[in-house]
């Protein structure tokens, strides 16, 4: 089932949402091998981080809430890990985060400079009180983070958006006149909350978590469907993809390719290659293909 994104040709519609295993190229490898298709680099920011305190993540039998908190080695500690991916046989998406535009700048810069197949800037983390989600839900602040990016790299660029936005369209439509070459929608639903009522108090250290897996599936396809509508470039839709089904209605709402995070937890790391395969199979028996039905639900009448 391959597939042209952009200026590459992918072997299947699936995407590892960034954050879910990390930079080293090993766990990338043996992910791409596993059937995925286009592979996220955990967020790199502009300066070390440590993320939150334990604990970060709580499984709640729907989906997941986290707030890891956006850790990095900083974009100038990654010698090792950019060397060894220079050598690697599957395609990449560097994904970034900053506090201020300038921060943007300065590190899609230098990660552009290692030839990542795509750089994607994270404005949609509701999990940090310093960066990301804040210059998502705001059109001018995405504006120039986006316009100041796209200047200073030399790959295209993907825009990560937030459901928290007022009007995801309209901020997708903004970042796509500013340069951006595709959209991915959407980054985790949030903040939430859960607390321990023996303790009486919050159960994640930082209190408050974005949602992932299948209990924002819906969220997600419909904030698919509304930029879909908004936009001429591809979008990545993302959010509770767990089965072939999910991924086709996704598709069918309007996304190009098809993220996967949380599923990873529930069927393990083959479950790139099982979704495209029930993909396939589900396009088979119906005698589709993925043109056919990319952006579908928007067809009155059929």
């Amino acid at each position: 089932m391959g597939i042209r994104f952009l200026h590459r040709t992918l072997k299947n519609p699936t995407v590892l949402a960034s954050g879910i295993l990390g930079n080293s190229k090993d766990i990338l490898e043996r992910v791409h091998e596993a059937g995925c298709g286009l592979v996220t680099l955990k967020s790199i920011g502009p300066e070390p981080r440590d993320g939150h305190n334990n604990p970060t993540v709580i499984d709640l039998g729907c989906g997941l809430i986290n707030a890891v908190g956006l850790p990095s080695p900083g974009y100038l500690n990654m010698e090792n890990e950019w060397a060894e991916l220079e050598h690697r046989d599957f395609p990449i998406i560097a994904s970034i985060y900053g506090g201020s535009v300038d921060e943007y700048r300065r590190v899609a810069e230098y990660v552009s400079s290692k030839k990542p197949d795509f750089i994607e800037i994270n404005i949609s983390c509701p999990n940090s009180e310093q960066h990301g989600m804040i210059f998502g839900i705001n059109r001018d602040s995405s504006r120039a983070v986006v316009s100041a990016v796209k200047k200073a790299i030399s790959v295209p660029l993907i825009v990560k958006l937030t459901p928290q936005a007022p009007d995801i369209a309209d901020i997708a439509r903004t970042c796509e006149d500013a340069g951006a070459d595709a959209i991915c929608a959407i980054n985790t639903v949030g903040p939430g909350m859960v607390i321990d009522i023996e303790s009486k108090r919050p159960v994640l250290a930082f209190k408050k978590g974005g949602l992932s897996g299948p209990m924002i599936k819906p969220i997600a396809v419909r904030c698919v469907f509304d930029i879909y509508k908004a936009v001429s470039i591809p979008v990545i839709g993302l959010g509770g993809i767990t089965t072939g089904e999910d991924a086709i209605e996704m598709v069918m709402a309007g996304a190009e390719l098809v993220g996967i995070g949380t599923a990873v937890r529930y069927r393990g790391i083959e479950v790139f290659q099982k979704i495209a395969d029930e993909m396939e199979a589900w396009l088979s028996q119906r005698n589709l293909t993925l043109a056919d039905i990319k952006g579908a639900a928007h067809k009155e009448g059929e």
